[in-house]
C-alpha cells in the first residue's frame, strides 16, 4: 500500500484527533514522526512534528473530510 502525507500537525493529541475522525470516516491513517515526541516531550524547530499518512486511495476523501472538520476556534 502507498502511503501519501494528508497533514503535519504540532502534538500527539492533535494528530490523535484527525487520526480517530479519519477513523470514524473508515479512512485508516498512519502517524508517523512519534519518536521525537517520546524522547523529548516539547516541540522545538519541528521536532515535535507528526505526518498523518493515509493510502493513495484514501487521499482526496481524506483531503476533502479534514477540509470540512470543524476546528476549535469556531466552536
Amino acid at each position: 500500500m502507498k502511503l501519501r502525507e494528508l497533514t503535519r500537525v504540532m502534538g500527539p493529541v492533535e494528530a490523535d484527533v484527525i487520526k480517530a475522525f479519519l477513523e470514524s470516516h473508515g479512512i485508516a491513517c498512519i502517524l508517523r514522526g512519534q519518536m521525537a515526541q517520546s524522547i523529548y516531550p516539547f516541540s522545538v524547530d519541528g521536532m515535535g512534528e507528526l505526518k498523518v499518512m493515509v493510502s493513495e486511495g484514501d487521499y482526496a476523501l481524506a483531503k476533502e473530510l479534514l477540509a470540512q472538520r470543524p476546528l476549535a476556534e469556531e466552536k
